[in-house]
């Protein structure tokens, strides 16, 4: 077997994939969640400017999933602390975008160190250990399932409540405020659903890329409409797609999820990108994201 060989056989290798595919019928059915959540709450992180954000948000996510593993207690519950404690702290001190990125910038660092700190002290399997950064598939047991769709459910019925004030925030802020719209509460309030969203995504897709999960979606889709009813449905479309493929994808092989994942989603993002290309130069509305 020559090196490619061997290497296209690590990424791509089917073998007994029917057996497997069972073992991660958990993890299909939270991806799902967690592909609609990280595609609605998406939305806002564009229209809002707050992609610096998920990333901040994310390193202290995985200092408490990594807490929560050196206690052995959930690592979903420990990285939901994480990111709300993040969430609420950029909420808080960053009222403004100028002073919100230097508390992002004071967070991100902080949560890594404590991440690795608590990693370093961890002594059980290495695998865990990779899957809070990288993501992994087989390992959302029942109770993690209970957590997770639990917690999907509370960040939707959030959004719904919410949906058409924060909209109108999120597009005019000046002129929301004058209508009698409380736009300070609802930027606290989604950054805590902001939270619990990164919280999920940082599961499957691990802290360093779920990005890919909560901001490439609906960034590709305003690529290709302005509308207030496709742009949400289809940023859900295209993160649940991304999600699942990865997961479908990573199961034959030795790779973890993520580099999947964040395939199928850039690949999206360039085909929505070219296609609002032709748009403009046709005439049409472009919609830049």
């Amino acid at each position: 077997m020559t090196l490619a060989q061997g290497i296209w056989q690590q990424i791509f290798a089917f073998d007994h994939y029917g057996e497997l595919l069972a073992l991660v019928r958990n993890s299909l059915v939270a991806g799902a969640a967690l592909g609609l959540v990280g595609g609605l709450v998406g939305v806002f992180v564009i229209m809002r400017d707050l992609p610096f954000a998920v990333h901040g948000i994310s390193e202290l996510s995985f200092a408490g999933a990594s807490a929560a593993l050196l206690l052995g207690v959930n690592v979903v519950a420990g990285s939901i602390v994480g990111s709300l404690v993040a969430a609420g702290a950029i909420g808080l001190l960053g009222a403004r975008a100028r002073d919100r990125n230097s508390v992002i910038g004071v967070i991100m660092p902080f949560g890594l160190g404590l991440g690795v700190l608590f990693l370093a002290l961890y002594k059980g399997r290495a695998a865990n250990k990779f899957g809070l950064l990288t993501g992994q598939i087989v390992a959302v047991d029942t109770p993690q399932m209970s957590w997770l769709l639990g917690t999907s459910a509370v960040v939707l019925v959030a959004l719904a409540v919410m949906w058409r004030p924060l909209l109108f925030a999120s597009a005019d802020a000046e002129v929301a405020e004058a209508r009698g719209v409380p736009v300070r509460g609802l930027s606290f309030a989604f950054m805590v659903v902001l939270g619990l969203a990164v919280a999920l995504s940082v599961q499957i897709v691990g802290a360093l890329l779920v990005l890919t999960l909560v901001v490439t979606p609906a960034a590709a889709a305003a690529r290709i409409t302005a509308s207030p009813v496709l742009l949400p449905v289809l940023s859900a479309v295209f993160a649940v797609a991304s999600i699942e493929g990865g997961i479908l994808l990573a199961l034959g092989s030795s790779i973890p999820i993520s580099p999947y994942v964040t395939t199928i989603s850039f690949g999206i993002y360039l085909v929505c990108r070219r296609f609002g290309c032709k748009r403009v130069r046709g005439g049409g509305v472009g919609v830049q994201g």
